[in-house]
């Protein structure tokens, strides 16, 4: 039986009633990289070290252990970043060792300090440090003579490659060297075989043979080496996956892995998040299954638990299926495997099992468009019950979504969840809950409340320890608060800010990570915009395909505002009617509101303003019924414009009176200016003014009134570029200006009329048409 301190370093596993040591299939060895660290660990006890310089060093000794082998540049790069000194030191002490002779590194290891044999060592015998230390001399004391002597030659080679770049020859007889350094604490010094005739005999490898071999660059890795880079990776995965290895590098290091233990579990399972990272269906089912196929037959569930761990394996590894299935949009093969799980789960008893099962079945319920508030509410009620805070925080944030779909106020709710996660001090769903506030405050159309959520979740300290120099934890709810963020600086003009936080996002969440697709649909949306005001159709036409590829609704509404614009009136309420019955089946509400004005607005262009009445108030119901401001004050501007164009200015301007204060507190700079150059239009219509007529006395005060509006909607326009609309401003400046007799003032604003109309030569619509 493997001892206490072995077990530290060595996962048993029976295998036909025989222990084997290390799952790898590979035996612990000295190598001349941990000659280096033991180099380190001899200077930091022996010199003199300021206290900062040592906390760094002691930072960085755990992963200097636990890494994979670095070449000595690196090594050395690594300590010179901690404590210069330090790293001059240990390249002296390797310079000794390498330029001088055999007995010269014997020397080093008998003279290394030790919390066994010299008792001023700063080092306990029960430390990091401690153990490994005295691991690596009980391996170097068991090595033979021949063994010893290839080591030193390793060294020597290790030492040397850092000046000059080695040979074929000299990576071969590295590759030798190192393999004839295995060693292992559980072995004898007999080894049969041929490996006992090449460490007795000395005859090394020729080149041919060590091809043959197929061997990795950098070796195998320890067991202990092993689980430290998939804790490594796993984590990074979740926190911040930009930092991570790219899925092709994990994916080979994966595979490397593997082959000297096929049945690793722990690998099999990281190889499914990276596979999950790509899309990649086939290999990530084909993992997840391996990863619990290798989880029973380790018996690692079983030793414990007996039958019962078994079972527990089985029911989760449908359960996991099923999530997966349910992620790609398999909603068949999701069913048939949670239908599975739950049978399994109640034939076990085993309730918190079957809570999530539960739970899965209910998310795709309602991925399926069926509704599960109440189902919700008691799964809610259950999770409570069963003391599983985390699951029930899920539910309630899935019951704050649906409430949202439906038009009911979730925001009480949410509340409730928040007391839940700060309680329990559940930090991811502390963030997930920041997110989820600030899309719908945005989505509500209260740009300020939105705004504060986001900017209070990216300043927020996060309750986890962040590890491994992560800084920020660069999940899914800080891309949804970036993008929304971005949207937010873009509705206001601030396109400079736009850039920078875009940039911010494709270097934390590069092109190929899983939530990268989030921040390309915000930079096309922005795009889209812009081009739209600034009048460069053909531009945003362009984009439209790509925004269809990341989002089809989003696309399909692009295609309806490019096609309204130049005209393609067939073509544009063609799209609008497939995209309105997608809408409704999809109960997108937000959607179907916009398509509802885009439709009046088709109404406009053949002078239908009595038939987009109907649609303009089903639009403003809808609005009012999901509370979403944003669009109830759109659909009455659309309203007011309908009602000033039917010759009703009176009642228009009631309407608009209504609209203005939340578009002016909370809307986007061309909102802000369209509801101003409208305000304008029906005081002038309510006095009686008409542009192209001439030698009437319009009132002073209302004129007055309407100059400075349109100065303040010049101001807007002028932010974002919106040259058309600009157009509308000079030419309803110049009219007012000549009825008021302020020449200079008229002459400028028609100098400015022109100077823009030759510049633009392109039809736009008549100011009577258009909003």
């Amino acid at each position: 039986m493997a001892s206490v301190h072995e077990s530290l370093y060595f996962n048993p596993m029976m295998t036909n009633g025989v222990v084997h040591a290390n799952v790898f299939g590979i035996k612990d060895w000295v190598t001349p990289y941990k000659i280096s660290v033991l180099a380190l660990l001899y200077e930091m006890t022996s010199s003199k070290i300021t206290l900062p310089e040592r906390r760094r060093l002691n930072k960085l000794i755990l992963p200097l252990q636990q890494s994979s082998d670095l070449s000595l540049g690196q090594f050395l790069k690594t300590v010179e970043e901690c404590c210069p000194e330090t790293a001059y030191a240990v390249k002296i002490r390797l310079h000794e060792m390498v330029d001088g002779e055999l007995k010269d590194m014997e020397y080093f290891f008998s003279t290394l300090p030790t919390p066994f044999t010299a008792f001023d060592s700063e080092a306990y015998k029960t430390s990091v440090v401690g153990l490994f230390m005295r691991h690596m001399l009980l391996a170097y004391n068991k090595l033979s003579f021949s063994q010893v002597y290839k080591l030193y030659k390793s060294l020597q080679h290790y030492y040397h490659s850092h000046y000059s770049k080695p040979t074929e020859g000299q990576v071969g007889l590295t590759a030798v060297a190192a393999d004839d350094c295995d060693m292992d604490l559980t072995s004898t010094e007999d080894i049969v075989g041929d490996r006992t005739d090449r460490e007795e005999g000395d005859a090394p490898l020729d080149e041919a043979e060590i091809r043959d071999e197929n061997t990795p660059s950098k070796g195998p890795l320890s067991q202990k080496q092993a689980e430290y880079f998939l804790a490594r990776q796993a984590y990074l995965l979740k926190n911040d996956e930009n930092k991570s290895l790219k899925p092709a590098v994990l994916q080979e290091e994966l595979n490397n892995m593997l082959k000297f233990n096929p049945d690793f579990a722990e690998a099999h399972y990281l190889n499914y998040l990276n596979s999950i990272r790509v899309q990649d269906i086939f290999l990530s089912a084909h993992s997840l299954l391996h990863y619990f196929d290798r989880l029973i037959l380790s018996g690692n569930e079983g030793k414990s638990n007996g039958d019962e761990g078994y079972g527990r394996s089985l029911r989760y590894a449908a359960l996991n299926l099923a999530s997966l299935h349910c992620r790609f949009g398999h909603y068949l093969q999701a069913d048939l495997a949670l239908q599975e799980a739950i049978r399994i789960a109640q034939e076990s008893n085993d309730h918190v099992c079957l809570q999530h099962c539960l739970s899965w079945l209910y998310t795709l319920e309602q991925m399926k468009g069926s509704d599960t508030t109440v189902l919700t509410l008691d799964s809610v009620k259950m999770a409570a019950h069963f003391c599983l805070p985390y699951l029930a925080s899920l539910r309630i944030q899935s019951l704050v979504q649906q409430r949202t779909t439906q038009g009911k106020t979730a925001m009480d709710v949410l509340k409730d969840a928040d007391i839940l996660h700060w309680k329990h001090s559940l930090s991811e769903l502390i963030e997930i809950s920041l997110a989820q506030t600030t899309s719908i405050w945005k989505m509500y159309g209260k740009s300020t409340m939105a705004l504060q959520q986001a900017q209070l979740l990216l300043h927020m300290s996060s309750l986890e320890p962040v590890n491994y120099g992560v800084q920020q934890n660069n999940t899914e709810a800080f891309a949804v608060a970036l993008c929304h963020l971005a949207e937010l600086h873009a509705e206001q003009g601030l396109y400079g800010a736009v850039a920078d936080i875009l940039q911010h996002l494709k270097d934390q969440f590069p092109a190929h990570t899983q939530h990268a697709k989030l921040w390309m649909l915000s930079d096309l949306k922005i795009q889209f915009e812009r081009h739209m005001i600034e009048g460069k159709y053909n531009l945003a036409e362009q984009l439209v395909p790509s925004i269809s590829a990341l989002n089809k609704t989003e696309g399909l509404y692009r295609e309806v505002c490019v096609l309204k614009v130049l005209n393609r009136t067939t073509e544009a309420y063609s799209v609008l009617q497939r995209l309105q019955v997608h809408c409704e089946k999809n109960k997108c509400t937000e959607t179907v509101i916009r398509v509802l004005l885009s439709t009046a607005e088709l109404h406009w262009q053949s002078s239908g303003f009595s038939t987009a009445l109907p649609l303009l108030f089903q639009a403003l119901a809808l609005a009012r019924q999901h509370h979403l401001q944003s669009l109830a004050s759109e659909t009455l501007l659309h309203l007011a414009f309908t009602q000033l164009m039917l010759g009703v200015p009176e009642q228009a301007l009631l309407v608009l009176h209504e609209a203005i204060e939340p578009v002016l507190a909370h809307g986007a700079i061309v909102d802000k200016g369209r509801a101003l150059l409208l305000a304008a239009r029906c005081q002038m219509a309510v006095a009686g003014f008409r542009p192209k007529r001439q030698g009437q006395a319009a009132d002073l005060r209302v004129a007055v009134s309407a100059v400075d509006m349109l100065i303040e909607a010049a101001v807007y326009f002028s932010k974002i570029n919106c040259k058309e609309r600009l157009l509308d401003v000079h030419f309803l400046q110049a009219h007012l200006y000549h009825s008021l007799g302020q020449m200079s003032q008229r002459n400028k604003s028609a100098m400015l009329f022109r100077l823009l109309d030759q510049e633009l030569r392109s039809p736009a619509p008549s100011l009577s048409m258009r909003l």
